[in-house]
Parts: C-alpha cells; structure tokens; sequence
C-alpha cells in the first residue's frame, strides 16, 4: 500500500512513520504532508522520526502527492484534518483520522465525508481500548443504575483536548447503556493533563460499600501506531462509509 501520513513531526507521526517502514510487505511511504510554515518541508520524511532516508519527501501541499497514495492516516490538527477529509474526498482516497476534538459540525461534516469514501475517525486505534469499550457497555447496564460514574483520563501537557477523544467515547457508551436500562443518571468527567504522563484512562462505578475501576494503561503509544496502519490497510479493500475501530479491529 503506497501511505501518505500528515503531521510527520508529531509525535504520532513519528511513529507511523518508524512502524510502516518495519512492515515492507504491507507499505511504501510515498510522502508526508507537514506544516508549510516549517523548516522540514522538501526533506526526507524519515528525518523527522530519526531514521535513515527512505526517499519519501515531506510536502507543504496536500494535493502535491495525494494523487499518488493508496490511504491517508492523519493524526493533526482539527482544523487541518479537515482539510485532509475534503481534499480524500475529492481524489477518492481511503482516510484513517486519528485526530480528536472535532465539534458536532465537524463531526457531521466527516460523517458526509465518509458517504464518498472509506473513512474511520478513530479516537483510539487500540484493540484493548476498544474491547474495554465493550465491558463497559455490560457494565452500564448490569451496575449503572446503582452506581455513581466517574471517567479520570490522564495525558502529558501536550494533550489539547479535555476531556480525551476516548473518554468521550467511554462516556457515550454508558450512557447509550444506561438510556437503555431506563436510568438517568449522568457521566462525571476529570481530567489530568501533566507532565509526560502515559496515557490512562480509568472509569469508576461506585457502589454502596464496594467498587468496580476498569482501567486502560498505554505504555508505549506505539500501540496506536500499529493499530492505525492496520486501520487504513482494512479501509483499503472497503466500500465507501464510515467504519468503527471495532470493525477495523475485528471486534464486533
């Protein structure tokens, strides 16, 4: 699959970049597109993770290389994921957008995108996540009603949205599960944003007298990495609509 990545510089850039280039058998890294203020554009793609060349350069403009690409995975800006979405739209490209904060507008206007083209917003590219989303959904509906409902997300400083992409994701399926069991109750939020903390994410159902915390440590935001090359492998061989990590990932 020829891969184009956006936001190479970034940190998960840098990583999508270090991952494709491991699996030989499943990529070709045609470009990158970065900021067209920066220093980095015209060099090679693989200098801004710290590897050797690859020959894939990095460009200021998207439509100079999306052309000849096979996928898309943007982990950006909001607004520059934006411009991505329009832009796979307009040359039929597959996109995996891993960018988080996206306005209910916004949010719409990727649903319209994904009517033309294969097309995940995936807040979390982790299996485990993912399957966590699951055991909160029989969670919900087996204590919710009882249970006083606290998500903690925990991020570095660099982390610009609050509460995460995730959390939100956690806290909607609660509360899609407890609409069902005919409760009312709400979903608390807190977030923590120091440091360079590891992701976490932990959601608390409080009981009279007991608890149950499930809890997602990632270690090694590598996992996301991996996860998303394999997102945009699966979008490749899909009709046009809007797929779920779960889907990609093989969980429902």
């Amino acid at each position: 699959m020829k891969l184009l990545i956006t936001a190479p510089g970034g940190k998960m850039g840098r990583l999508l970049v270090r991952e494709a280039q491991k699996r030989p058998e499943d990529f070709t890294l045609v470009g990158a597109v970065g900021n067209p203020r920066g220093d980095s554009i015209g060099k090679d793609i693989s200098a801004a993770a710290g590897g050797p060349p690859v020959g894939a350069l990095i460009y200021a403009g998207l439509e100079e290389i999306l052309p000849a690409c096979d996928g898309v995975i943007d982990f950006s800006t909001v607004d520059r994921s934006m411009e991505v979405a329009a832009a796979c739209v307009a040359h039929g490209k597959p996109l995996l957008v891993g960018t988080t904060g996206f306005s209910p507008e916004q949010e719409a206007l990727l649903a319209q995108a994904g009517e033309t083209i294969p097309l995940s917003v995936s807040h979390n590219t982790s299996k485990a996540v993912n399957l966590l989303y699951q055991l909160l959904d029989l969670t919900a509906r087996a204590l919710g009603p009882a249970a006083d409902i606290d998500i903690v997300d925990m991020h570095d400083n660099q982390k610009l949205d609050s509460p995460s992409g995730t959390a939100k994701v956690m806290g909607r399926t609660i509360s899609q599960a407890l609409t069902q069991t005919g409760a009312g109750k709400e979903v608390t939020y807190h977030s923590i944003r120091s440091g360079n903390l590891p992701s976490t994410h932990t959601v608390i159902f409080g009981l009279e007298g007991e608890r149950i915390e499930l809890t997602h440590h990632a270690y090694d935001y590598t996992t996301f990495a991996k996860g998303a090359l394999d997102g945009i492998l699966f979008l490749k061989d899909q009709a046009p609509g809007c797929y779920s990590s779960e889907e990609i990932l093989g969980l429902v």
